[in-house]
């Protein structure tokens, strides 16, 4: 009788200790490291690195990769309230090691996490700061008094592709300093690096020009409705029309570089021209064909029955047949490369309508002396002027696809944005080019069931799953043919977009898709395992840092329990 009591107890004791065993904390398994891209080779070892105050951080060079060092000591200082030191001997140590390598091409890096120390090594300091981010992915984002644990493990991780980009259109609707700099962060935690400024357009211009002063005293102003969103042609419109817009100064603009580039992140300004520059022609209408005065277009403007302003009657071009046209452009443009190092200049090119041309002596003219017989030929020309002066400060000019039409040369950039046809047809004629087609890659279009959405564009229903697996690298042309793509851009255009929140609920968690589709190769990629990796690792911060994203894969039950 007692050894049947023993065993029973014994029985007993055995199966609590395999009840235990099944819900203690077990080493994640691999996949289960949610860093975001997914890294190329990644293996998970045993325990974790615990940063508390005996840790420091090492870097190579103090002076060169300072920055480094603080941007890496201020996010955990922001997370935990632990001052990392610099290069001060403490028991735990993360070394940041710039290394001659060929094994790891630019912004490549290897990550070695042990329970006693960490190891970063890359090539450059963009790599080092994608080690940083790959381990900040496996902290909390924001402090919880939680002990920071990293697990032991080794990644080595290159980008598949150089050019990892966003567009944000801040002339339908302007967005402060702070607003850009939280975008900019977002962008770094999921390793894009570049970020495509769109600055002018019909409806505002944003930037200041100290030569033209009223490009930002009326350019950046215009007359809104309540409510400050574009509206659809049979929109019923009341209340009282009131001033909206904005505009960076020359300093807050340096300030936005400075900060981008401290994240490895260029940006690159876009001037759009020679078309949607109604702005810029509201301010010194003398640019147009018809040089006529006219007011900064309103998105009211557009709506039927409510006619303040006749779109119909507004100039959106620059006139080509006006040499004075192309003087202004160059001061302002000498000033725009003053102000961003960016290697490449955006000067737009997209959807100019010609009318104004035909019916302008001017143009008719400066057709007959250059021996142009099309208006794309007069947009080549346009463009091909503008090119050549930006070539000769060193820069390099980006248009998006149909600068084409307009038989510019080949040391042109192209960016792809009426799908894939015009970067694949201008890759095979020897330009770069940057796929940035609007099927799957604009973001303010829809991304669910459009009757369950804010309103938005549904030319095409651009979900999650579509962008994640979206390749900038069209199967149809040749490896030699391919090596002319630099990569991908994602875009967001903010006619119906006007506060940050649907800024946010737009970009989330399309973002990190994208991020994914361009860093990592295709077959390392699953969709399925990508959604576990934002459930398990990103949903849950977002949420808790008051940023709004789309919830459609988000498996909070509790979070969805709330919501009903």
């Amino acid at each position: 009788m007692l050894f049947y009591q023993s065993r029973k107890r014994y029985d007993w004791i055995l199966v609590l200790a395999l009840l235990l065993l099944m819900l203690w904390p077990v080493q994640p398994a691999l996949g289960q490291i949610n860093i975001i891209p997914k890294p190329a080779h990644i293996n998970v070892g045993n325990g974790h690195f615990i940063i508390d105050k005996q840790t420091s951080v090492h870097i190579d060079d103090e002076e060169e990769m300072a920055d480094l060092g603080d941007y890496f000591s201020t996010r955990i200082k922001e997370i935990s309230g632990i001052e990392l030191p610099v290069n001060k001997s403490t028991e735990k140590n993360i070394h940041l090691r710039l290394v001659n390598t060929d094994t790891l091409k630019a912004e490549g890096y290897k990550l070695i996490v042990r329970p006693s120390a960490i190891d970063i090594e890359a090539s450059d300091e963009a790599g080092l700061f994608y080690g940083i981010q790959s381990i900040l992915q496996t902290l909390p984002v924001i402090r919880t008094n939680e002990v920071l644990k990293i697990p032991a493990m080794e990644v080595v991780d290159q980008p598949r592709l150089s050019w990892r980009g966003m567009m944000l259109d801040v002339s339908r609707h302007f967005y402060s300093t702070e607003a850009i700099k939280e975008i900019i962060d977002l962008l770094a935690r999921y390793k894009i690096n570049r970020f495509h400024w769109h600055l002018t357009d019909n409806e505002g211009w944003r930037l200041e020009i100290k030569k033209y002063p009223r490009l930002t005293s009326v350019g950046a102003w215009r007359k809104e409705m309540p409510g400050s969103i574009f509206y659809r042609a049979d929109s019923t419109l009341s209340g009282k029309p009131y001033r909206y817009g904005g505009y960076y100064t020359q300093e807050q603009a340096r300030e936005i570089v400075a900060y981008a580039e401290k994240r490895n992140i260029t940006v690159v300004p876009e001037i759009d021209m020679p078309g949607h520059s109604g702005a810029a022609l509201a301010a010194y209408p003398r640019y147009s064909c018809a040089g006529r005065p006219q007011p900064v277009a309103a998105s009211y403007s557009y709506a039927e029955n409510n006619g303040i302003v006749d779109p119909n009657s507004l100039s959106f071009n620059f006139c080509p047949g006006k040499d004075s046209s192309f003087h202004f452009l160059k001061n302002v443009l000498t000033e725009v490369m003053d102000i961003f190092p960016s290697e490449y200049i955006h000067i737009g090119g997209d959807e100019v309508d010609f009318e104004d041309w035909k019916s302008c002596d001017s143009c008719k003219r400066r057709m007959k002396e250059e021996g142009l017989s099309t208006m794309q030929d007069l947009q080549g020309y346009f463009m091909s002027r503008i090119k050549k002066f930006v070539n000769s400060r060193g820069r390099k000019i980006i248009g998006w696809d149909e600068i084409l039409k307009g038989n510019l040369d080949s040391s042109a950039t192209v960016m792809s944005w009426r799908g894939e046809k015009g970067g694949i047809a201008a890759a095979k004629r020897g330009y770069d080019v940057i796929m940035s087609p609007n099927d799957p890659l604009y973001f303010n279009r829809v991304q669910g069931d459009a009757k369950d959405e804010p309103y938005a564009p549904d030319f095409s229903i651009n979900t999650l799953r579509r962008v994640y697996n979206y390749d900038p690298l069209p199967g149809e042309l040749t490896p030699a043919e391919q090596d002319h793509i630099l990569g991908g851009q994602f875009a967001l255009w903010t006619e119906f977009i006007s506060s940050v929140s649907h800024l946010e609920y737009m970009l989330l968690p399309r973002m990190p898709a994208a991020a994914e589709a361009f860093w990592s190769a295709p077959g390392r990629k699953d969709f399925d395992d990508f959604v576990k990796r934002l459930n398990e690792g990103h949903f849950e911060g977002w949420e808790q840092q008051g940023i709004r994203f789309h919830m459609e894969h988000y498996n909070n039950r509790t979070h969805e329990r709330n919501r009903k």
